[in-house]
């Protein structure tokens, strides 16, 4: 299966495997539902689950952020022609409350994915009563994913797997992290330079040849940092692409990674001894997505793997690594089992009249053969079985529904703390968030607004582009321009929409100011500084600015949909005795008018009701959404994946 050679001072592996019959077709996993599997014990803590029920910020492209050559085949083209507007009015009753029963039934079907102490999060840590801070039982996790922060981040995916792995290691569990060695020749290179090379080389059979990558390794913060080391990682860009677009040999660039992967805990002596055969693989997006059907195809069979286990982490379905069905040989899967991967579009959805509509998807193959499915938040577990939100997999994973769950991504409580932030001019906290105002009034001077403390100031954050609703702020733009309000956004990607921010800039010069680009400390002061943050995202995983808003005491209007529903409960002045309950607004439908009659009633509220603005500053902020949290619900996870038996064939 595979050969030992020493040379030199370091070691090396060739990896290749003999293909014999023993590997069994899988013909069930061509059609639309793969087999279910079940265990004695997990219906019950499924319904426990559902009892207890319940980046961000990058700029770049969305063919950048797939990394697929053929990202034009995915996003927004995989639902049916006529649905990709969403064009109604409503009125303010609408707006503020959701207790329709389309509603309803949707959170009922959303509890279903909850893990016990979801909601529990939500409401604050004095409510989740956890006993220990170590786990009870430790695992051997091992997290592949094509970016891991400090060392590489383009957005939420950079984040999650650059906290969630320490915050676990925290709890007592020995943590391994496997990334790219990405070399820009830039400063972010200095990221890497305390990992040093551990001399083992691997041999890779994949592409019609072999491919020797090496290991590259750093401990800190209780975790070991793998960083896989091939040339094709060390070119101008981002993980994925440069300003051209996506790289071309990105599917060669991550088939690396997972079969490497997939040999690091057998080769990898870290801390003396190696992770071994029975570790839990944490693989995120479609670019590890390899790793849990080279455990199926390839390790398996030969009695390798037979006790791991793995779990997909699904962050955005809309990119599934999708190429032409002939680069299936390059993968370095068995033949038989091209059924995993194979991917067939929908007649509307090919090119031409002659296009089979056949190719490879990376993504259904890991969603196929992984164990569990995680996404990053409740809500989004639920969309990505509907049509509007499955991007052509919905009924595969409707079918896999009983082990999908979602949890909700944490935020580094260190870096975003209103009380020693090191880029706000003024610090301030639950306690005392009277210095709020102070920077807002500097945030003000800075951008060269008139400074009115007592004007409602709106922010946006994030990407520019039709994800994230920059459309329906343009549209809205002069309405809200009326009212007495200041705006200002930061972001950068679409050309036009970066036109229209200065247009804007020069058209309302007391009221209107656009940052394009990004930049980390102005982020952080307009999260401080302004008391409305507005996020009118089409689809959003998670999101991570709204969780910083609240922490800064600043009030998130979000819509209705994926994390933003999970995270923000909608302000009802009249509960809990007339105290109030509710973290900000949450707006349906997606529509322009919805969403400035939500705005405005925030901005009313911030003028004519402090007691009820005080109230939704103090709701946000006592709000616990660390990874501490988001670990404890990862675990009980853990347990279940390790009930039934791994997937073979």
């Amino acid at each position: 299966m595979a050969s030992l050679q020493i040379s030199g001072g370091s070691v090396r592996f060739v990896v290749g495997f003999n293909r014999t019959s023993y590997n069994r077709p899988i013909g069930s996993v061509t059609f639309p539902h793969s087999p279910r599997r079940f265990s004695i014990g997990r219906p019950l803590l499924l319904r426990r689950a559902s009892v207890s029920g319940e980046s961000e910020t990058d700029d770049i492209t969305d063919a950048e952020r797939d990394g697929s050559a053929s990202a034009s085949f995915l996003g927004f083209q995989l639902a049916p022609p006529g649905d990709q507007e969403i064009i109604s009015t409503n009125t303010t009753k609408e707006t503020t409350h959701q207790e329709g029963t389309s509603d309803a039934t949707d959170e009922s079907e959303m509890a279903d994915f909850g893990v016990p102490g979801n909601r529990a999060v939500e409401e604050g840590a004095a409510e989740v009563e956890y006993t220990s801070v170590k786990a009870e039982v430790i695992n051997n996790l091992v997290f592949v994913t094509s970016e891991a922060a400090p060392y590489s981040k383009t957005g939420g995916l950079g984040d999650v797997c650059g906290s969630l792995p320490i915050a676990l290691a925290g709890r007592g569990h020995r943590v391994m992290v496997i990334s790219p060695r990405y070399l820009n020749g830039t400063s972010a290179d200095k990221n890497y330079a305390r990992a040093k090379d551990l001399g083992v080389r691997v041999t890779v059979h994949c592409f019609g040849g072999s491919q020797e990558v090496s290991f590259y390794h750093e401990y800190r913060d209780g975790v070991d940092w793998v960083f896989i080391d091939h040339q094709s990682y060390h070119r101008p860009g981002n993980p994925y692409g440069d300003s051209k677009g996506a790289f071309g040999d990105n599917q060669f660039r991550f088939t690396l990674l997972c079969h490497a992967a997939c040999e690091a805990p057998l080769v990898l002596p870290l801390g003396g001894f190696t992770y071994g055969e029975k570790s839990l693989f944490l693989v995120n997006d479609w670019h590890a997505g390899l790793v849990p059907i080279l455990l199926a195809a390839k390790y398996r069979p030969y009695g390798v793997y037979k006790d791991a286990r793995s779990i997909l982490i699904i962050h955005n379905l809309a990119h599934q690594g999708v190429e032409p069905a002939a680069t299936y040989s390059n993968l370095g899967l068995p033949s038989e089992w091209y059924g995993a991967v194979g991917w067939v579009f929908p007649t509307w959805a090919r090119t031409h009249a002659l296009d089979t509509g056949e190719a490879v998807n990376v993504l259904k193959g890991a969603i196929v053969t992984s164990d569990r499915i995680i996404t990053v938040s409740q809500g989004y577990a639920w969309e990505i079985t509907t049509v509007e939100g499955g991007y052509g997999l919905q009924d595969l994973l409707s079918s896999r529904k009983s082990v999908i769950n979602g949890i909700t991504n944490g935020i580094n409580i260190d870096e975003w703390d209103p009380s020693k932030d090191e880029h706000i001019p003024f610090h301030y906290s639950l306690d005392d968030y009277s210095n709020k105002v102070k920077c807002k009034m500097a945030l003000q001077k800075e951008l060269g607004l008139p400074i009115r403390p007592e004007c409602p100031m709106i922010g946006f954050i994030g990407r520019l582009d039709y994800q994230k609703g920059i459309d329906l702020i343009q549209t809205a733009g002069p309405d809200l321009m009326v009212d007495d309000i200041q705006f200002v956004m930061l972001g950068s990607g679409d050309p036009k929409c970066e036109s229209w921010m200065r247009s804007m800039e020069e058209t309302y010069r007391d009221k209107f100011r656009g940052w394009v680009g990004f930049n980390v400390p102005i982020s952080h002061r307009i999260t401080a500084g302004c008391d409305i943050l507005l996020m009118p995202s089409r689809f959003e995983p998670c999101g991570l600015n709204q969780l910083y808003a609240m922490r800064y005491g600043t009030i998130p209007v979000v819509h209705a949909t994926g994390g933003l529903r999970d995270t923000v409960e909608n302000f009802n002045p009249y509960a809990e005795g007339g105290a109030g309950a509710g973290t900000g607004w949450v707006f349906s439908p997606l529509s322009k008018d919805s969403m400035v009659s939500a705005l405005r009633l925030a901005a009313a509220t911030y003028r004519e009701y402090k007691e009820s603005w005080e109230g939704l500053m103090r709701r946000g902020m006592s709000r616990n959404y660390s990874w501490e949290n988001a670990a404890v619900q990862y675990e009980q996870v853990f347990q279940w994946v390790f009930m039934d038996p791994p997937y073979i064939n």
